[in-house]
């Protein structure tokens, strides 16, 4: 199945509405069924059934039509490079793009496969991973705009600063306090809140600089397991391209790593890292000393990072909630295991 991110589950376009949109199709037939699909955190994703096959139906949110059309110019390159993607289709006038009542749509071709989290790779799987994205880094930068001067990437942030962490946390704390009624998950949560910020006050001055100039390039943005599709042990799709930016590559290696390889406890398979490191260090000739500046700057922002009790609790939307135990141990583990988690990703 070709999933995509979704905000929530929702409603599925009208039949009127579908069949205006396939009409732009040369032979893409008549819709049978059009079942939203329940995965991801981002935009809306259908399975649409016509007359004549299966596909998946995204609705774009945001509605940037120039940004969608530069998602799509991307992958169809990638995919005439040979990578694996579900590039959209073409409509009979060549666009790929469809508004319809001020929305967006693309539609893309079916894909059968299933999603494989770290835990499932070997290490074989592993290192055609970090391969892959390698392969997708060097390839993007092919068939992409190059930067038109050097410096730091437009959207890369300057790292967290401790001080205004600190707000961050005595304002989650505060409402995890109150919030009723009182769960495991809130206990949790002030547990690790607490100890964040003994660990920041520790290593504030391990604060890292800001990014590298030297570092950045287009990067797929978003890539993790529910965002690749395996077939058997052989990646089928990659796929949600919505966040392709110029920001610093080795700093998506190594957080896609962070979410692949992460353990339920909370740990990261070393062993699978480096594997998953050391091929995507051949394929994108990435040295050492970028991998080394990308895993303290990573390791910085997930020390840093509340994302998930700020869904919790500042939008009472729970749908992160069971990622929080890994991930909240991890930026502890990291922390004590700092130098074992360097080594595995610079060789």
């Amino acid at each position: 199945m070709l999933r995509s991110s979704v905000v929530r589950t929702a409603a599925a376009p009208d039949g009127r509405t579908l069949g205006s949109l396939l009409a732009h199709y040369a032979d893409a037939g008549e819709p049978l069924s059009c079942e939203p699909v329940a995965e991801g955190l981002l935009n809306r994703g259908y399975t649409l059934v016509t007359t004549d096959g299966r596909y998946f139906l995204k609705h774009h949110l945001d509605g940037d039509r120039g940004s969608i059309s530069r998602q799509h110019r991307a992958t169809l390159r990638l995919a005439a490079l040979g990578l694996p993607l579900a590039p959209p289709l073409a409509r009979a006038d060549g666009r790929t793009v469809t508004v319809l009542d001020g929305r967006c749509y693309a539609l893309h071709p079916w894909v059968d496969g299933e999603h494989l989290g770290g835990t499932a790779l070997t290490l074989a799987q592993s290192r055609r991973l970090g391969a892959l994205l390698g392969l997708v880094h060097t390839a993007l930068e092919r068939v992409m705009p190059a930067q038109r001067r050097p410096g730091p990437a437009p959207h890369a942030q300057p790292s967290a600063q401790p001080a205004q962490t600190f707000d961050v946390i005595d304002e989650l704390l505060a409402l995890a306090r109150v919030t009723r009624p009182r769960t495991s998950f809130d206990e949790l949560a002030e547990h690790r809140l607490r100890e964040r910020r003994a660990l920041l006050e520790r290593h504030a001055h391990r604060r890292p600089a800001d990014p590298c100039a030297a570092a950045v390039g287009w990067v797929h943005g978003d890539f993790h397991p529910l965002n690749v599709l395996y077939r058997g042990a052989t990646p089928a799709a990659i796929i949600d391209w919505d966040r392709l930016g110029v920001q610093p590559r080795a700093e998506e290696a190594v957080r896609a790593a962070a979410i692949f390889f992460v353990r339920p406890c909370g740990t990261l398979d070393l062993a699978k890292v480096a594997a998953y490191a050391g091929a995507y260090r051949g394929a994108r000739g990435a040295d050492p000393g970028e991998l080394a500046a990308a895993v303290h700057r990573v390791w910085w922002e997930r020390l840093n990072d509340f994302w998930m009790l700020t869904w919790r609790y500042r939008l009472g939307d729970r749908r992160t909630d069971p990622q929080f135990p890994a991930a909240s141990a991890l930026a502890v583990w990291w922390t004590r295991e700092y130098q074992a988690v360097r080594d595995a990703f610079t060789g």
